[in-house]
């Protein structure tokens, strides 16, 4: 068996080179759930993230993509189609025959978070897709460059006014951050970029005070000296930060996570989605996979789709909740 995906750290740098290539559209798609008693795939499945190579999303993709490779022995190439926080791919998988020969792993943002920001038919809609099992969830710390003159939650405190990067409006980075500096009562402009490598560019570039990032996509740069982290926003202290508080533990309740799962379009075949979970469960299983997770502080979610739907709607009932409380407008929602 191959190895699985390198970490986050070293695979974002290979991302932006070799590994582009693959957003590249000329894959030939030719599996499906109903070839002449064949078992699934048949042929290549292209595995669309809604995201630019080198972020979490497109890297946890990689990864599961290598296993299902390896576990279900065929091809499935990563296309990214980065946009909209995830929406165009999901409006990609939407359309796509319901063969097996077009799956994703998607955000829980785009579907708890995004709808609360955008026009009511502007949003996209879990019922719009099958969803197979849950993958992993990525907590966010908030982070500022090690120059900069916000080194403490205190500092952001005494801020008379502050610039913060998302990964685009809708995501949890957003949210988390429009909590933050509602509850700390600071005047806070939000800055919107498509995805977590170039919100850490500018908040390593200066363009911004603060970002909320992915864990594994702020790590390296946190422990090389060249980001600061300020806050956990997740439930839980992170092993890879023990010393970062957590938003709970300072009296604030902002506390967002974004976690994946495995989706596929509506009236998609038992046989498919059955062999998806077989494959993804053999993946999990792996030390390679268990190693992938670890050194990127993933938490496995390794759920099945109706507790993901479930959770979806928990979420979102929740966000809701805080965005009338605090006052909140995450974007042209109406």
């Amino acid at each position: 068996m191959t190895k699985l995906a390198a970490p986050l750290r070293t695979a974002a740098l290979l991302a932006a080179g070799g590994l582009a290539l693959s957003a590249c559209s000329g894959v030939q798609n030719t599996a499906g759930g109903s070839g002449g008693g064949d078992t699934y795939p048949t042929g290549s499945v292209e595995m669309l993230v809604g995201a630019d190579p080198g972020g979490s999303s497109d890297l946890i993709s990689r990864a599961v993509s290598d296993g299902l490779g390896n576990e279900l022995d065929g091809s499935f190439p990563v296309i990214n189609r980065p946009g909209a926080n995830g929406a165009l791919a999901a409006g990609e998988l939407e359309n796509a025959e319901p063969d097996g020969s077009t799956i994703a792993i998607q955000n829980a943002s785009l579907f708890a978070i995004t709808p609360l920001a955008v026009p009511e038919d502007e949003a996209t809609s879990i019922d719009d897709f099958d969803v197979v099992g849950g993958v992993s969830r990525d907590d966010y710390v908030l982070v500022t460059n090690a120059d900069s003159e916000y080194q403490s939650l205190e500092d952001l405190e005494g801020a008379g006014s502050l610039r913060y990067g998302t990964t685009g409006v809708g995501t949890g980075s957003q949210l988390a951050q429009a909590l933050l500096f509602g509850d700390l009562g600071v005047d806070a402009t939000d800055v919107p970029f498509d995805g977590g490598s170039p919100t850490l560019t500018a908040v390593l570039g200066g363009q911004v005070d603060v970002a909320a990032l992915q864990i594994g996509e702020a790590i390296e740069n946190v422990e090389s000296g060249n980001l600061t982290p300020l806050m956990v926003f997740g439930p839980e202290r992170v092993e890879f930060l023990p010393d970062v508080p957590t938003a709970t533990e300072e009296g604030l309740e902002v506390e967002v996570a974004q976690y994946r799962f495995m989706t596929v379009p509506t009236g998609t075949p038992s046989e498919v989605t059955d062999r998806l979970t077989e494959g993804m469960e053999a993946t999990f299983a792996t030390d390679e996979y268990q190693a992938f997770n670890e050194q990127n502080s993933l938490t496995p979610m390794e759920i099945s789709g109706d507790e993901v739907v479930a959770q979806l709607e928990e979420d979102r009932e929740r966000y809701a909740g805080l965005i009338e409380e605090y006052g909140i407008n995450l974007g042209d929602a109406s």
